[in-house]
């Protein structure tokens, strides 16, 4: 099987980007090793991330809604946002739900608000798939998730020759 086509990894200076990390701690230990990734990512880049926590990844979305709405008022709006999250396969159809669900609210979010959105929510069969995709040492979607965002970001900045 094939690896994925990841290209080089972007590292470029998002100092001064405002970027909002919402976070699922359904699973503590996943949820950790996403943003410890994440974190890493942002911080090379120089952003300015603020960091909100929620029960499941379901939430994640209106929690995104929530905050832009909260920082528009305060006329300090995001410039992006990366959303961390684990759903792992059960034996109802509660995995197909959350992971479409969450999913299609990002994406909706994102088209919506013209708003970069890294999407870190890992979709897995077992426990032991969701470390090896979280751990940075490994595939660090956490991370990629975060650079994600942030490419979207430099995207927007430069088009619209900010």
């Amino acid at each position: 099987m094939a690896g994925p086509r990841r290209g080089k990894r972007e590292k470029g200076d998002a100092k001064g980007a405002r970027i909002l990390l919402v976070e699922a701690r359904f699973y503590d230990d996943i949820a950790d090793a996403l943003l410890a990734g994440a974190m890493k990512a942002l911080q090379e880049a120089r952003a300015e991330v603020e960091c909100i926590s929620v029960p499941g990844s379901l939430e994640i979305p209106a929690a995104i809604a929530i905050a832009l709405d909260a920082a528009q008022r305060k006329r300090r709006p995001y410039d992006g946002v990366v959303a961390l999250g684990c759903v792992i396969r059960g034996d109802t159809i509660h995995f197909d739900i959350v992971s479409h669900q969450s999913a299609r609210g990002l994406m909706e979010l994102s088209i919506a608000r013209s708003l970069p959105i890294g999407n870190g929510i890992i979709t897995v069969n077992t426990e032991a798939q969701a470390f090896a995709r979280a751990r940075m040492e490994e595939q660090d979607k956490g991370g990629d998730a975060a650079r994600a965002a942030l490419a979207l970001v430099r995207l927007k900045h430069r088009l619209a020759g900010v």
